[in-house]
């Protein structure tokens, strides 16, 4: 199969570094253009990010001779790619701004950042929850005039730690009236800087800025559905989100609790549960897209699983691992889960949502 050749937005940040160092022989894309901040522009890519390649491997050899862009053009991406991966770090109106200038220049954009998670007409995409929204795109083409452009986005990070295994017991006929969760995020989900050491050695920061915020609401538009041209959000479940930094590299975890709306008696046992998560697969695992886990729910038995240095790069770090499901006093069931952050949550899930978009001939 020829390789689509395909740019990276914000590419020396890092997320976008993330992207380029991931999609080093992946067998559908090619990095072709980069593009950034206009102190960057016209530098080669080793030179732009020296000192600040954080990725921990080599630069690809693909991209050490791509000269930096400067990202404000979407013009100069022309016959460069056929889209764009969005990594973007600027002001939420600009971003969207220029996402929006991209698609309209014909090429689409698959963002990571969070500027367009609210468009209504905008899929912000699980693949292996609600593909179906990929439906809006057509709107959203049509309402802007755009030809070949469109934007699709991923949501928060830290929803995609519990998300799947919700959505699973929701399809199979265990709706979700009410949920905590209690989130441990880990301070590469911060960027770079990020959190000062100072602040995170031997301490736990209880409060991440809008972060609770979107683990209440960014789930019922994930759950919601496609009507009238626009994403409808689901009413339930009603979410109650605590959030805090703990001193981790990569990997966010959840404490979760959930209350079924079901009477008693139709209530799932947890035998019943753990045979849901082993079943589920979904659309990425059928079409056997590159970056899909094979099980996208991951059940370890050990009562201290999942832990982040241990488990957030099953199945590549795109697994949702859960672990220490029982019942709770106050709401039905509670368990722990684990995403590995800036695989599953960040460029990685960026890249099946491209996937997914490239195989259901979004790119032809």
């Amino acid at each position: 199969m020829e390789r689509i050749n395909v740019g990276v937005l914000g590419a020396t940040g890092m997320v976008g570094q993330r992207y380029i160092k991931l999609l080093e022989n992946h067998p559908w894309f090619k990095v072709t253009y980069v593009a950034a901040s206009p102190r960057s522009a016209g530098k080669l890519y080793p030179e732009a990010v020296k000192n600040r390649w954080l990725i921990g491997a080599d630069i690809p050899d693909d991209v050490k001779n791509l000269t930096v862009q400067d990202a404000n053009e979407p013009k100069l991406a022309l016959g460069k790619c056929r889209f764009v991966f969005s990594a973007l770090e600027m002001g939420k109106d600009e971003i969207k701004a220029l996402e929006a200038a991209y698609a309209a220049e014909g090429i689409p954009v698959v963002s990571n950042a969070s500027a367009n998670r609210w468009t209504e007409d905008v899929p912000m995409l699980i693949p292996e929850i609600n593909y179906s929204h990929l439906d809006v795109i057509a709107e959203q083409k049509k309402h802007h005039g755009w030809d070949k452009g469109f934007v699709a986005v991923k949501p928060n990070c830290s929803l995609q730690t519990y998300m799947i295994p919700i959505f699973a017991l929701i399809k199979a006929g265990y709706p979700v009236k009410r949920m905590t969760v209690t989130t441990l995020q880990a301070v590469s989900g911060a960027g770079y800087p990020g959190v000062s050491s100072f602040d995170m050695i031997d301490n736990i920061v209880p409060f991440i800025g809008g972060e609770e915020e979107k683990t209440e609401k960014e789930c019922l538009k994930i759950l919601g559905t496609v009507q009238n041209g626009k994403i409808e959000n689901a009413s339930e479940p009603v979410v109650s989100a605590t959030c805090t930094r703990v001193p981790v590299i990569d990997g966010h975890t959840a404490s979760v609790n959930l209350e079924f709306d079901l009477p008693e008696d139709k209530k799932p046992s947890i035998e019943q549960i753990l045979k849901v998560w082993e079943e589920f697969t979904s659309l990425p695992q059928e079409l056997k897209l590159p970056s899909a886990p094979e099980h996208p729910i991951v059940y370890r038995e050990e009562e201290n699983r999942p832990q982040p240095r241990r488990d957030r790069d099953t199945e590549k770090g795109m697994a949702c691992v859960i672990g220490r499901l029982r019942k709770c006093s106050v709401f039905d069931v509670k368990f722990v889960a684990l995403s590995h952050n800036t695989k599953r949550g960040a460029a990685l899930g960026g890249i099946l949502n491209a996937e997914l978009l490239k195989a259901k001939g979004f790119f032809d």
